[in-house]
């Protein structure tokens, strides 16, 4: 049996840059499901991947807004898979703090859902 468990992000206040986070993989795992918003309306986009190639899992998407979180799931991965990480892989997120130069997010929420194996 799985056990889902989550990942979850908080970034306070105004972005006035990019923000990137980066785990190692304790245990192979399977990136389910994705949720990401900002408190207000802004451009903001995230990307999944690694530390070989930032957008491996997931291409970059607009995050959601005024509260309302964006859900990606299977079919919004690359390949229209679930993602699989081994063990030791450097998890890599990419949050672009107001997409191609327009409204920055404020106070950001983003939430993987995995599970081990």
């Amino acid at each position: 049996m799985f056990r889902p468990f989550v990942i979850p992000l908080n970034i306070p206040g105004t972005l006035a840059a990019d923000v990137t986070f980066r785990w190692t993989v304790p245990f192979d795992l399977t990136i389910k499901h994705v949720s990401a918003v900002a408190s207000n309306d802004s451009d903001a986009t995230l990307k999944v991947g690694n530390s070989s190639d930032d957008d491996a899992y997931l291409a970059a998407c607009v995050i959601g807004d005024s509260a309302v979180p964006v859900e990606k799931a299977r079919a919004d991965f690359v390949g229209s898979q679930y993602p699989h990480l081994s063990d030791g892989t450097v998890l890599l997120l990419t949050l672009d703090h107001d997409g191609s130069g327009g409204t920055a997010a404020q106070n950001v929420s983003i939430v993987l859902t995995c599970e081990e194996g």
